[in-house]
């Protein structure tokens, strides 16, 4: 499948702080919050929803295609994507601004603090599909992930003009969205993919009951963190697939985007719903093993092994088929 995947690229500042947040908030002032927290550790990796992906899916042995705007501070980034099998041939380059900065605050539980920079991706509503399907001869699926809000209702309009199917991703984007605006993302998509509290979101502020949803999107796929992922489609039984074990859990960000590599390769490969979700639930396994979203390693022999282990030597046997050697 020739697969696009769009969304913010950005470059990752992650601190690590060694107590709670909570601990920190004072009940009756938190209309006026001063804080500010001594970190242990600052981390400066690769990030963007979209090479994340990416990233992910040529690690599984694919060459999804990157549609994006960044920098021109890119070219770093743009290397090492290229030696991971990334097309990236379809970014869009500033000439005025920096990549997007993520810069976010894990405390001793997990729980995160963040801002974001939009910088370069403010000009990701410039960028047409269609030049993109033009040049690697048509488009399979393409993923709607978080980015600029303009650029993400235009695709997804260009998507159902064009007949392309897409996925749509709007992960913390929903945030900034109304309910009009929701409604608009998603309508229409092969999938919809969101963690638990964005399918509450969703529901909450476009209006649309849970039934409802299901009858505007294709398959529905809700991430439930260490209880693993559902999945759903109207009329059929619902699946839900069972994380595999954490050999560590390290650091939490970009989670979510190797559980949509895994399953968009899986989907790709031709394998069921199921079976693909097990791929993505292994494959975030991995990045919450590591700190960064893209410094995990996939070493075929190990992700079989824990494939098996988690999920059946069927499981294995079927990936292995597709996994590079």
């Amino acid at each position: 499948m020739r697969i696009a995947v769009t969304g913010s690229i950005a470059t990752d500042h992650l601190m690590t702080f060694p107590g709670r947040f909570s601990d920190q908030l004072v009940s009756d002032k938190l209309h006026v919050v001063s804080l500010s927290f001594l970190v242990d550790q600052l981390d400066i990796r690769r990030g963007g929803v979209a090479p994340n992906i990416c990233f992910g899916m040529g690690c599984l042995g694919l060459s999804p295609i990157l549609v994006g705007a960044a920098g021109a501070d890119f070219v770093d980034y743009r290397s090492w994507l290229d030696r991971h099998h990334v097309d990236t041939e379809s970014v869009h380059i500033s000439q005025t601004h920096h990549t997007a900065r993520f810069v976010c605050t894990t405390d001793a539980e997990h729980n995160q603090i963040a801002s974001f920079y939009t910088g370069a991706m403010s000009e990701a509503r410039e960028i047409e599909l269609r030049p993109v399907a033009d040049r690697v001869g048509g488009l399979d699926l393409v993923v709607i992930g978080a980015n600029d809000p303009e650029a993400m209702l235009r695709h997804s309009d260009e998507c159902r003009e064009r007949g392309y199917p897409f996925a749509a991703d709007p992960s913390q984007q929903l945030a900034r969205m109304d309910g009009d605006d929701i409604r608009r993302l998603i309508d229409g998509a092969a999938y919809l993919l969101t963690n638990e509290y964005e399918s509450g979101l969703i529901t909450q502020k476009s209006g649309w009951s849970e039934a409802d949803i299901l009858k505007k999107v294709g398959v529905r796929v809700t991430t439930l963190g260490p209880a693993g992922v559902r999945i759903e489609q109207a009329g059929l039984d619902t699946i839900v697939v069972a994380c595999p074990a954490e050999e560590a859990k390290v650091d939490p960000t970009g989670v979510g985007d190797g559980f949509r590599a895994g399953f968009l390769s899986g989907i790709s490969w031709g394998l069921s719903l199921e079976r693909a979700a097990q791929v993505g639930n292994m494959l975030a396994t991995l990045v919450i093993e590591t700190v960064g979203t893209q410094e995990y390693s996939l070493r075929r022999t190990s992700f079989l092994a824990r494939l098996a282990q988690a999920y059946g030597d069927t499981a294995a046997t079927d990936v292995s088929a597709h996994l590079p050697t």
